[in-house]
């Protein structure tokens, strides 16, 4: 009678659920529909990512039609340069490094073979609360053999959450913590939002001394923090992120001081200094150490940011330029297989503890590198410093063609004389550049500067106030009439908000000798719209802001260059007349 008696509750059981479901709120059934419709929308741009030979691996997601993908640091530093992507199309796809960020767990690859790629809508990350509903997209324990993605419906649990260093480099700032289960082998997918919009990369998990389980406590680095180097990855580089050059204190009244700062340092130059307050930085309010960390940590260095600071009850607002946070040595030792809480993502592997890396003087393990797929090995070009140099060729060649609306300069190296005018001043001023010498002079005469251009020169502030105004003229013709071959390290350098504030520009960065300058292009326009040219470390640049171009015959040039130095202004010269020789 018992197996009867079973068969007849599951009976009761089903019709009860049926009564229950006809009477279901139309809402449940909408919302139900909902997360089915966004799960089917997202799932094709997940990608599950396998290493050579099927060893290791993870998820990512597309974010472009000709085929980028997102996924972790620590994903790529164990499959490779060269991996297998699959996608729930059931085809595998062969991939590439791009660019690495070891620091904020980031890698950006390119699939081949397609070039309608689908892709994931980037969200804003910002938007998020505690409580929202977010969808976890991957491949855990690498168990989509047939590529299509698992998901796992959660709340955020929390957002602004920091996870620093545990034996790494690694350090996961403002990132998103969610219950939706994340496993070994999500690492590098997609956080969704409810709109199926993307909001972050799945990398960590909290599984010390837990198991290789989920706890319940997953993070997601916020798709605006990778959003600020999306632009360094695509000119594949290795990322660094930013420090302040000053260490800052909670003081039991929740203030947050600087209790060191760096006399070399930006912000020790623009006035911060021990035993200030920090009372906002990026335009978010600091209350605590880890706030600051948090915001700090997703940026890369070279930025500038706005930072207010309270001295004797008193507010100033400054802006700073951030420095890197770590050597190029130290970025390009040894990668770390994953997290030091991130267990790998190899089931085989169960129970077994995994290593933190990168380490100081670390050296890298000499093990042999698959052969990469014949077809694709040329989108593989291998520079220290770079993670694909490949990629960066071809961000630098985007960016430069721009220059071409100033027409071609390559037949006048000889001496360029420009007669301007100082607007402020009143008085006229005649610039001579010639490859190895720049001259100035002011007022017919009263004034004159020279700075020589050679290998064996000592660059100077000339004129005094300017950081090296003739130099930074100097660089500029030198890229004009001989190109990115005439200098000595010449590569693309991602992006940046132009003077911390103002659009986005491409940087293109330039070396000469000792003397370095970054060449700033508007991303919307193309147009070259400034230069700032270092004659040392750790002093201010001479930044040229460009307005206007004039016709010099078939040619153009600025018509009016800003030269700013530190925070203020020098002055403006207005071009009106120039005769570019020939050699």
């Amino acid at each position: 009678m018992r197996p009867l008696r079973v068969v007849a509750w599951a009976l009761l059981t089903l019709a009860v659920a049926w009564g229950e479901s006809q009477g279901a709120d139309d809402a449940v059934l909408a919302a139900q529909k909902a997360r089915v419709d966004v799960v089917n929308k997202c799932a094709p741009s997940v990608v599950a990512i396998f290493g050579p030979g099927g060893g290791g691996g993870g998820s990512g997601v597309l974010i472009t039609r000709d085929g980028y993908a997102l996924t972790n640091f620590h994903v790529t530093s164990g499959a490779g340069d060269f991996m297998k992507c699959g996608l729930n199309d059931g085809v595998l796809y062969d991939a590439v490094i791009v660019g690495i960020d070891p620091t904020g767990d980031v890698a950006l690859v390119k699939l081949f073979g397609r070039d309608d790629f689908p892709v994931a809508t980037l969200g804003d990350s910002d938007q998020l609360a505690a409580g929202d509903p977010a969808f976890a997209m991957g491949n855990p324990f690498l168990l989509a053999t047939d590529f299509s993605p698992t998901v796992t419906f959660g709340i955020v649990s929390g957002v602004h959450r920091y996870q620093g260093p545990a034996g790494t480099f690694l350090e996961y700032t403002d990132c998103i913590q969610v219950d939706a289960s994340i496993n070994p082998g999500n690492s590098g997918g997609p956080l969704f939002n409810s709109d199926g919009e993307l909001v972050g990369i799945n990398g960590r998990g909290s599984f010390e001394k837990r198991g290789r389980v989920n706890s319940g406590a997953g993070y997601a680095i916020s798709i605006n923090q990778i959003k600020n180097f999306l632009d360094h990855l695509r000119g594949g580089l290795i990322v660094d992120h930013a420090t302040l050059g000053a260490a800052v204190v909670s003081k039991e009244d929740g203030a947050v001081i600087v209790s060191n700062i760096l006399d070399a340092s930006e912000a020790f130059r623009r006035g911060l200094r021990a035993d200030d307050e920090i009372a906002s930085f990026a335009g978010r309010p600091i209350r605590s150490v880890n706030q600051f960390k948090n915001i700090l940590g997703i940026y890369p260095k070279g930025w500038k940011l706005a930072l207010v600071y309270r001295r004797e009850g008193r507010k100033s607002e400054i802006l700073v330029r951030l420095r890197g946070l770590h050597r190029q040595s130290e970025l390009t030792l040894t990668p770390p297989d994953r997290p030091a809480d991130q267990p790998g993502p190899d089931d085989k592997d169960k129970g077994k503890k995994k290593p933190g890396g990168p380490r100081p003087n670390a050296k890298p393990p000499q093990k042999p590198k698959p052969k990469p797929p014949e077809q694709y090995a040329k989108f593989l070009v291998e520079r220290p410093g770079f993670a694909n140099y490949y990629f960066n060729q071809i961000e630098r060649a985007r960016v430069l063609g721009r220059l071409s609306a100033w027409g071609d300069f390559k037949g006048v190296a000889g001496a360029w004389k420009l007669k301007t005018h100082a607007i402020a001043a009143d008085v006229s001023a005649d610039f001579t550049i010639a490859d190895n010498l720049v001259g100035l002079v002011l007022d017919g005469g009263k004034q004159a500067f020279a700075q020589e251009t050679t290998a064996e020169a000592k660059y100077e502030d000339e004129p005094p106030g300017t950081g090296g105004l003739l130099l930074a003229l100097s660089h500029l013709r030198w890229l004009l009439v001989h190109g990115p071959e005439g200098f000595s390290e010449c590569y693309y350098a991602g992006s940046e908000p132009l003077d911390g504030t103002g659009p986005l520009v491409d940087v293109v960065y330039a070396e000469r000798y000792s003397a370095r300058t970054r060449f700033l292009f508007d991303k919307g326009t193309g147009a070259l719209v400034g230069s700032d040219t270092e004659r040392d470390d750790d002093v201010d640049p001479c930044e040229l802001r460009f307005e206007g171009l004039m016709n010099v015959g078939e040619r153009r040039l600025p018509q009016q260059i800003t030269v700013h130095h530190g925070d203020r202004e020098y002055g403006r010269f207005q071009l009106k007349e120039a005769a570019l020789a020939t050699p």
